[in-house]
């Protein structure tokens, strides 16, 4: 059964831990020891434990390294990730935070996206110029996105 139908079928069954650290480490393509990392540094919150001592993770737990690497994969930083961590545990009193760090992050991510198309573009002139295509110089290229840029 998969963790979906299980949850809709044990409505307890998303937070009830039941991965040792190296399933998660395969399934998140994490390291065990990037695992352990994050939960030292606040990054995961409170990782259950079996009655050996073993970590043992819940499919929240995954859902929530699936974001963590989302997050960043826009740039955010580690503190920043748990800077947000900590205003989720805190609880809805820090929604006003969460959404003004997204929105930054989300700004900073397009500015990126923006100079990685400019690259992208930068590319595709050389690329024609090698395949011998009579491509515009690169410089104009570069020259018409800030043009861009500008009336936008």
């Amino acid at each position: 059964m998969d963790a979906r139908a299980d949850q809709a079928s044990d409505p307890g069954a998303y937070e009830r831990p039941r991965y040792s650290i190296g399933e998660v480490a395969e399934k998140s393509g994490l390291t065990r020891d990037t695992l352990r990392w994050y939960e030292r540094i606040g990054l995961m919150d409170y990782v259950s434990r079996d009655h050996t001592g073993n970590r043992r993770f819940s499919d929240r737990d995954l859902d929530w390294l699936l974001l963590i690497g989302r997050l960043r994969t826009t740039g955010m930083s580690v503190t920043d990730m748990v800077g947000y961590a900590e205003l989720v545990r805190t609880g809805d009193s820090t929604i006003p935070q969460r959404l003004a760090m997204f929105r930054r992050t989300r700004t900073e991510l397009l500015s990126r996206i923006d100079e990685l198309n400019q690259a992208v573009a930068v590319l595709d002139c050389k690329i024609a110029n090698y395949e011998g295509d009579p491509a515009p110089d690169w410089r104009d290229a570069v020259k018409r996105h800030e043009r861009k840029e500008i009336t936008a």
